[in-house]
C-alpha cells in the first residue's frame, strides 16, 4: 500500500472515527463519555499514528530486510510520546481519570489495528515478489 493510498484510506478512518465520536454526546447526552480535550487527544493520537506509519513504511522501502526494526521503532516512539502525552495531562487536569483511560485506551487501539493491518499489508505483498 503506497502513502497516497494509505493517506486516503486513514483520512476516511479517522472521519469514520470522528463522526462515532461526535455522535456520541447526542446518542448519550446525561453521560460522560468523552473528556473536555477529547478532539486534542484524538489530533495527538491520530497524528502520532501516521508519522508512525511513515517511519516504518520508509524503513521497509529503503530496506526490507530489516523492516522489522523499523516497525518496532515507530511502535516503541509511538508508546513513548503516547505515555509523555499522558503524564503531562494527567498533571494539568482534574477530570476523571476512567474517562480519560477509556477514551486515551480505545483511540490508541483502534488507531494502532488500521495502522498494524496496513503495514501487514505491505509486507504481505512483498511475500508474493
Amino acid at each position: 500500500m503506497s502513502v497516497l493510498k494509505f493517506t486516503l484510506y486513514y483520512l476516511i478512518y479517522s472521519l469514520l472515527l470522528a463522526g462515532a465520536a461526535f455522535a456520541l454526546p447526542v446518542l448519550f447526552p446525561n453521560v460522560t463519555l468523552l473528556v473536555n480535550k477529547f478532539w486534542l487527544l484524538f489530533g495527538f493520537i491520530g497524528g502520532l499514528t501516521y508519522i508512525a506509519y511513515i517511519m516504518a513504511y520508509l524503513g521497509i522501502k529503503m530496506d526490507p530486510e530489516t523492516g522489522i526494526i523499523a516497525i518496532m521503532g515507530s511502535i516503541v516512539l509511538k508508546m513513548i510520546f503516547s505515555m509523555a502525552f499522558v503524564l503531562i495531562y494527567s498533571l494539568n487536569t482534574k477530570e476523571k481519570g476512567l474517562v480519560f483511560a477509556l477514551n486515551f485506551f480505545s483511540l490508541y487501539l483502534l488507531f494502532s489495528f488500521f495502522e498494524i493491518y496496513s503495514l501487514l499489508c505491505n509486507l504481505r505483498h512483498q511475500n508474493n515478489k
